[in-house]
């Protein structure tokens, strides 16, 4: 019987992964604000960060895909909204493979904002580790 090794990700590692979502998770205003035109707002990883406007009545699709990197999996949270009086949940899951959904509906009238909001964590592979990071996914949703 082979000896089983444990082996940490460094903390170096964890603080890469960091740095690198942060830096790839900011698309130009202008592509969500598009997405958001037709009366529905599809939010993305990369969209962590951003406010996007929407009307009374639009649809806001939350789509968070896991990811690898190297001996772990990142995995998502099922999305959920702040102001539930504003964004109406109408339906939100994980899936077996680590990614996440969620359907709102814009129940607000005038002006409101609310907070769309997941956090991606790791899932080791058998005798490796995780940093120890929670990262979290939000994105503000202005009602006008």
């Amino acid at each position: 019987m082979k000896p089983t090794h444990r082996t940490a990700v460094p903390l170096a590692a964890g603080l890469f992964v960091l740095a690198a979502f942060a830096a790839t998770a900011t698309p130009a205003t202008a592509q969500v604000e598009a997405r958001a035109a037709a009366g529905r707002a599809v939010l993305t990883n990369l969209d962590h960060g951003r406010t996007v406007s929407v009307a009374t009545g639009d649809t806001v699709e939350v789509r968070l895909t896991a990811y690898r990197d190297g001996h772990v999996t990142w995995k998502w949270t099922a999305p959920d909204t702040d102001t539930p009086d504003v964004l109406r949940k109408t339906a939100g899951s994980t899936l077996p493979n680590g990614d996440a959904r969620a359907d709102l509906h814009v129940d607000g009238v005038g002006t409101a904002t609310a907070t769309v909001s997941a956090t991606r964590s790791c899932v080791p592979d058998p005798g490796y580790a995780c940093p120890a990071v929670v990262l979290p996914w939000k994105v503000t949703v202005e009602v006008k």
